[in-house]
């Protein structure tokens, strides 16, 4: 044995601290708390209000440590009144403001969908243009833990038909802090969707101030054979049933909605032209919601270079139930996309 041997082992070369914070993996929800954290010290008139979102930090923990940097006066817990939330934030805008709200479940805003679609997706239109309404509603929606009818809804659905109103709906952290600036950002009233299934999703977030342009899609794998149109919780199962199709051989095209209203209609036609088969994929039931709006919009102006039908993957018209076992029947997974682009391959 030499003194090599017995002497005390090297240490591997460490990463610069920098590169490591450009490369570092974060939870979704810490991509959001970023995303504010930046937001708020880059706009002064900016502030966030919600219900147990200061001392809390919010149910999720998406407002962590915003009251201790920024104070009571810019980071206000509210009654448990979302009607208050939103009208208190649509006032603030039309003077300059820049209120971001939480509505701690998605399901709730049916207390404030009048101050949201009468007031706040009206307001530039009704003014003509005198004033604006730059306010960010944050929510939390979608199923897949167990919490019942009240507290599991996708709402896209009940705004598709509300003109003023952009609807964001991200599908990972590195758009979710992206998506959540460029809103914050935006002149116009913004409802930000996040998946509560998605906030444990780790990816690798630039921690720098930077924006994606809403309003345009993405796609998250290329592919030849079959168009999957997705956002949201659906986009990586998409992906998982993406995976599965090219050990069969079937090539699937993945894309990422990000925005819902408007959505990126350019994107998703050229893919549905490209591989002429489709696949809509959405967690909220079938009837009157996003799947139908694209499965219709790709049928009229695609007809000709479609080789079938539009196949559209949806949840049961049903409410959400709180078991577990019969929230996976209600709700669509990887294995019913996976077999509807199946079916869309045999055309």
């Amino acid at each position: 044995m030499t003194a090599a041997d017995t002497a005390a082992p090297k240490r591997e070369a460490r990463t610069p601290r920098k590169a490591r914070d450009r490369v570092r993996k974060v939870a979704f929800t810490r991509a959001l708390n970023d995303a504010l954290n930046l937001a708020m010290a880059k706009h002064d008139e900016m502030f966030v209000i919600g219900e147990d979102i200061a001392e809390m930090g919010g149910d999720f923990g998406v407002t962590k440590g915003l009251l201790a940097k920024y104070g009571p006066e810019r980071v206000r817990d509210t009654p448990l009144s979302e009607a208050a939330i939103i009208g208190t934030c649509a006032g603030a805008a039309m003077v300059g403001m820049r209120p971001v709200a939480e509505i701690m479940f998605a399901d709730f805003i049916a207390e404030c969908y009048d101050q949201v679609v009468n007031n706040v997706a009206k307001m530039h239109y009704m003014f003509d243009g005198q004033f604006k309404a730059p306010l960010v509603i944050r929510t939390a929606c979608g199923g897949g833990f167990g919490g019942g009818p009240h507290h599991s809804q996708s709402v896209e659905g009940w705004f598709l038909n509300v003109p003023g109103i952009v609807i964001v709906a991200p599908s990972n952290p590195v758009d979710a802090k992206g998506l959540l600036l460029a809103s914050i950002d935006s002149d116009d009233p913004v409802l930000f969707l996040e998946h509560k299934a998605l906030y444990r999703s780790r990816a690798e977030v630039p921690p720098e101030y930077y924006t994606t342009p809403l309003g345009q899609a993405a796609i998250a794998r290329e592919g030849s054979d079959v168009t999957v149109v997705a956002a949201m919780r659906m986009v990586p199962m998409a992906l998982e049933a993406a995976e599965e199709a090219a050990d069969a051989g079937v090539s699937v095209e993945v894309v990422d909605l990000r925005t819902i209203r408007p959505y990126d209609a350019e994107t998703v036609l050229a893919s549905a032209a490209k591989t002429g088969r489709v696949v809509v994929a959405n967690e909220a039931p079938k009837i009157g919601g996003l799947g139908a709006e694209l499965s219709a919009r790709i049928s009229e102006e695609c007809f000709s270079d479609l080789k079938g039908p539009v196949v559209r993957v949806d949840g049961l018209d049903t409410p959400i139930p709180f078991s577990v076992p019969l929230e996976d029947v209600v709700l669509p997974d990887a294995q019913d996309i996976g077999a509807a682009v199946s079916t869309a391959a045999q055309y």
